[in-house]
């Protein structure tokens, strides 16, 4: 079963990507969408948010030479799961980002995030992970 309070994030320059991710997630009935076109945008939504993303869909050109966005993604204790799209690098890079070559990230690719994101909500396995983090870095 969806849930529909779960918190998504997309990060695109361009409005067309955007919006046509964002029409991907409502077909598969998520509505609580943050749809942003900058970096700055981006790292400010995160930082400063009161409860953590639970999926976060971000174009890699976004963060060109500016940031590292696989371990910034990873390491944020706001964001839960994450797609990199446009990205050079492939595949899995750690449990809960993921990154793809695609110019724009499929359904299969956004359904499958959200299976990941919709099995840790339901198993709970989202506060722990913050605190495997923080013993993995420092213990």
């Amino acid at each position: 079963m969806i849930n529909k309070t779960l918190r998504i994030l997309i990060a695109d320059p361009q409005h067309f990507h955007r919006m046509k991710i964002e029409r991907m997630f409502n077909r598969l009935d998520y509505y609580r969408i943050a749809p942003v076109q900058s970096l700055d945008e981006l790292l400010m939504l995160i930082d400063y948010s009161c409860e953590p993303f639970d999926g976060v869909v971000v174009n890699a050109d976004l963060a060109a030479n500016r940031l590292n966005l696989h371990e910034f993604l990873f390491d944020s204790l706001h964001v839960r799961h994450a797609l990199i799209y446009n990205d050079p690098v492939c595949g899995p890079l750690q449990d809960n980002v993921h990154a793809s070559r695609a110019a724009l990230p499929s359904v299969c690719a956004i359904e499958r995030l959200m299976a990941a994101v919709e099995h840790s909500a339901s198993s709970g396995a989202c506060a722990p992970l913050s605190q495997w983090r923080t013993q993995a870095h420092f213990g």
